[in-house]
């Protein structure tokens, strides 16, 4: 077994790609011509964007999407960087939604989350203990 890739859904997959792109420097590596779905370029294990209406077909009973709700889901995407504050900050300008300013943890990391405008719940990172 083989971890492949993670997808989310949201509204408008342009949208989220250059949010991720202007928030967090990522490229997009890929969308198809309906703009239903799109890549970036995040190294080995793809990030991916989906449509709603995609998702629709394969999961006919539905799904609860990240943007419902005043809570983030309970799953997170992690970015690691050496400037955890700069990163926040552009995330914040780029019109996330900022649920812990940058801190250091017990373990040694600097973390922040944020909300994206999608709902994806995004934890930014230093990798090691500092």
């Amino acid at each position: 077994m083989q971890f492949g890739y993670t997808i989310i859904y949201v509204e408008d997959v342009r949208e989220s790609l250059a949010f991720f792109e202007q928030a967090f420097g990522l490229q997009a590596r890929f969308i198809d011509p309906t703009g239903c779905y799109g890549e970036l370029d995040t190294g080995a294990t793809a990030l991916a964007f989906a449509a709603h209406s995609l998702m629709a077909d394969l999961l006919p009973e539905g799904y609860r999407a990240a943007r419902e709700g005043s809570q983030p889901l309970g799953v997170e995407i992690g970015l690691f960087t050496d400037d955890v504050e700069g990163a926040y900050r552009r995330a914040l300008a780029c019109g996330a939604i900022g649920l812990t300013a940058p801190r250091d943890t017990p373990w040694g990391q600097r973390v922040s989350f944020i909300r994206c405008p999608d709902g994806t719940l995004v934890e930014i990172c230093t990798t090691t203990k500092r």
